[in-house]
């Protein structure tokens, strides 16, 4: 008898379907087939240990185990539940009929128990797109789309569970995943292990700098002697981003689930990421990457959040251009011999370096540094890179009185009411496109939401030909003065606006040492 399972893989974060098909007949022994590898082969003994444990018996006849489309690779122990409930149903053990209605995967413990499995976003997202009655998935993983919609997601612990879904004789609404509304929405509370600005004093112009750069989605570099603040200020910028929109929070929860990272039994991750690798980190670890299963980087786990990377000089050259790509087109492609998979990298980069090989450059006289060796400490960062990189933020050392006198500062509170009212200008804006802020703009919306009247144009063409700038750079001071006027909550952009925003651009100048 030919049984038929639908189960799914996960290409990047999109799921393709895989048919289970289970066939029992004359013969002996248990044959698997389609491209499966080393985890679904060992699955076999696992299925029928843990079949057997439930008192269901293996049929002493062949079993032929097809995994289809059989030219895809298939990876992983997500198909060890649609494999058992195949043998089930084909040996005639159980009547299944609700068998072919729903989207099935997950992973068997020898005692029959259903295991978490990474994935399960996408997987919920095919199942709805491809009109299923429902999924059926371990109830940890299902807990991640409780807040999907068309879409009825079964949570199980055991197969007895799935069991009783697909005998259909009686009601298994109990089983459905839903948000009962006492679940935390996001990853941790607003404010939980982040700085606040107002307890770091002073840098009021590097504070300034990053209120622009995350009201507008900029990439940041912040330039300045050790102790001067530079890793406070990028950790407080988690403080003051607004929460992530349905659309962004699904986009980045797809590719924490497909990653294994999911936020288990909470919903969609509504906090944006904050992702703060060591400088020392493998170009595989933060592009992303692997043989057969690619995984998902750093500058993806940090789309629609931040990617913070400290003592930026440092880091590998290699790694460093190859944030080239990901920082223009806003995603990642990365390519092996039979496979190809793109991942989303819509990501506002946060840097931090020293100024020179000893750090005290601009610190009084303390720097023992040659002008020649300061050039090419930062010339480590190639013009390419310098070009995609909005705002440049130099650090002073932060004056004694200010640290004993302990002016109250503003608190970040009050910086992300600003930072929330310029989103939402920007929201209303690209509201019939496919991005969300100002960073985003391609050359056609740059055109048309940053137009220049007369002085402006002088003032612009002036800057270019005095600091010798490119196109991209140019390009960039146009979307940060953009930014400056929303937060100002101006329609048009005025000449101060670009003169602030081209003051941001301090690496581009000749004379800075």
């Amino acid at each position: 008898m030919l049984t038929d399972v639908s189960s799914a893989k996960c290409i990047g974060i999109k799921a393709v379907p895989v048919n289970v098909e289970v066939n029992i007949s004359s013969g002996l022994g248990i044959h698997l087939v389609g491209l499966a590898d080393a985890a679904v082969r060992e699955s076999l003994l696992r299925t029928v240990t843990a079949l057997q444990s439930i008192g269901f018996r293996i049929p002493g006849k062949k079993i032929v185990i097809n995994l289809a489309p059989a030219d895809m690779h298939k990876k992983g122990s997500g198909y060890d539940l649609p494999i058992a409930l195949g043998i089930i149903a084909s040996s005639g053990q159980r009547e299944l009929p609700g068998l072919g209605k729903y989207l099935i995967m997950g992973e068997l413990g020898l005692d029959a128990s259903v295991r978490d499995i990474p994935g399960a976003l996408p997987i919920v997202e095919l199942s709805r797109d491809m009109g299923y009655q429902g999924c059926i998935l371990p109830a940890g993983s299902a807990s991640e789309a409780m807040e999907y919609e068309g879409c009825n997601v079964f949570g199980v612990k055991t197969v007895g569970e799935v069991i009783r879904i697909l005998e259909e004789k009686e009601d298994c609404s109990d089983l459905i995943i839903r948000r009962s509304g006492q679940e935390p929405c996001g990853a941790c509370p607003a404010g939980e292990g982040i700085m606040d600005f107002a307890d770091i004093f002073g840098q009021a112009g590097a504070k300034r700098g990053m209120e622009i750069a995350a009201a507008g989605g900029h990439n940041v570099l912040l330039i300045g002697p050790p102790g001067s603040g530079k890793s406070s200020i990028a950790k407080a910028v988690g403080g003051i981003l607004p929460p992530m929109s349905t659309e962004e929070a699904v986009e980045t929860s797809k590719i924490y689930s497909v990653a294994g990272k999911g936020n288990l039994r909470q919903g969609l991750i509504r906090q944006r990421p904050f992702r703060a690798p060591h400088y020392s980190s493998s170009l595989s670890a933060i592009i992303g990457g692997g043989s057969e299963n690619i995984m998902p980087g750093e500058i993806s786990l940090a789309h629609n959040g931040v990617l913070f990377l400290d003592e930026f000089c440092e880091a590998p050259k290699k790694v460093i251009e190859a944030l080239r790509g990901p920082m223009e087109d806003r995603k990642v492609t990365i390519s092996r011999l039979r496979n190809k998979v793109e991942y989303p990298a819509s990501f506002m980069l946060v840097a931090a370096t020293n100024p020179c090989p000893c750090g005290y450059y601009g610190d009084s006289d303390r720097c023992t540094c040659s002008p020649g060796k300061r050039m090419a400490y930062l010339s480590k960062l190639s013009g390419p890179i310098m070009d995609r990189i909005d705002i440049h933020l130099w650090l002073e050392p932060v004056d004694a009185s200010k640290l004993i006198g302990r002016e109250k500062e503003e608190s970040s509170a009050a910086v992300a009411m600003r930072v929330l009212r310029a989103r939402k200008i920007q929201e209303l804006r690209f509201m019939k496109e496919k991005i969300h802020t100002n960073a985003e703009m391609d050359g056609r919306l740059t055109e048309v939401h940053c137009r220049t009247n007369k002085n402006c144009s002088e003032f612009l063409e002036k800057l270019i030909r005095q600091e010798n700038l490119s196109a991209r750079a140019y390009s960039r001071i146009l979307k940060v003065a953009r930014t400056i006027a929303d937060l100002e909550g101006e329609e048009e952009i005025a000449l101060g606006h670009f003169a602030e925003a081209s003051r941001y651009r301090i690496l581009d100048k000749k004379d800075l040492f």
